[in-house]
């Protein structure tokens, strides 16, 4: 019986794409034998998720956490958005989302995932197999307050907690818990419609305002206007510019007309003490994926010689 060494498992992932844990089975169970091994992983279904894991995932679904001052969003992909709608599916991204509260977003991969013996990781990739779909853990994160809420908001939820947008807003804040939610959805749901950049200027990309500045001044340039006025110009058009991607300076999608950062205050009033928004998260199912663009007819003709 050939030794199961930690190079030997790496060698029947790499070969199959199965679990770790997995793989270490299979080695045992087929007395260190490589080929045996592949075999064994075929017969229980395992091996197969390496002839999927060249497909293109985007769709899945985003699943959000929460619990009493923190709270998690993760995004898990698959190929088509009909395996959205399966329940082993949804239960694996609403457990992913949970561990993700739970222990936090760093290396969330190779986490435990409860009762089965496997990492988060090796739990996706088991689920390839057993679903039959390229899927892949693409991201997480976790939001956390000292005192407050983290409020999330799903938008057009499949069911509880998931959907394909997916929102987290963190407000510090000493005050009642029940306006604190109610407010934090109602923000939650303005940054899925308006998807701001940062909370407000001071967080915002210094390389993105002088991006602006610079396009904004050249175009400025063109009037033929005196320097002084060029300046006032440009600074105009970027007060305009942070309306645009910052969330305090927005106006407020829930009425249309009040300012974010005196909705804010309001808030603040309404619950008994002020209120910081502290950090947002936003996801957006697949966005930045180069999807595969099926040219059926091309098929049928190539396929046709």
């Amino acid at each position: 019986m050939a030794e199961v060494t930690a190079a030997l498992v790496k060698e029947l992932r790499t070969k199959t794409g199965a679990g770790m844990m997995d793989c270490k089975k299979a080695l045992t169970e087929s007395g260190g034998d490589l080929d045996a091994a592949v075999d064994w992983l075929r017969k229980k279904g395992l091996a197969a998720a390496a002839k999927k894991a060249g497909r293109v995932a985007a769709e899945g679904l985003i699943g959000a956490a929460v619990g009493e001052n923190a709270a998690a969003l993760v995004e898990i992909n698959a190929e088509t958005d009909f395996v959205a709608r399966n329940e082993q599916f949804q239960n694996l991204v609403r457990k992913v989302a949970e561990i993700a509260l739970a222990e936090g977003d760093a290396e969330l991969g190779g986490k435990p995932f409860p009762g089965t013996g496997r990492t988060v990781e090796e739990e996706v990739t088991h689920a390839v197999a057993t679903i039959g779909e390229n899927m892949a853990l693409r991201r997480a994160l976790r939001l956390t307050v000292s005192e407050g809420v983290v409020a999330p908001y799903i938008h057009n939820a499949l069911t509880d907690n998931l959907g394909k947008i997916g929102v987290l807003v963190a407000l510090e804040s000493a005050g009642d818990k029940a306006v604190l939610n109610e407010f934090g959805r109602q923000l939650a749901m303005h940054v899925a419609a308006t998807n701001p950049q940062s909370v407000d200027v001071a967080d915002l990309d210094p390389d993105a305002i002088a991006r602006e500045r610079d396009v904004l001044t050249q175009q400025a340039a063109g009037s033929g206007k005196p320097q002084e006025i060029i300046d006032k110009m440009v600074d105009g058009r970027l007060r305009k510019f942070y309306q645009e991607v910052v969330l305090l300076e927005q106006t407020f999608v829930i009425d249309g007309e009040t300012p974010v950062k005196k909705a804010v205050e309001a808030a603040g009033k309404k619950a008994g003490a002020p209120i910081k928004v502290t950090a947002i998260a936003r996801y957006a199912l697949g966005e930045g994926i180069e999807r595969k663009e099926e040219d059926f007819a091309a098929e049928v003709a190539k396929a046709a010689g």
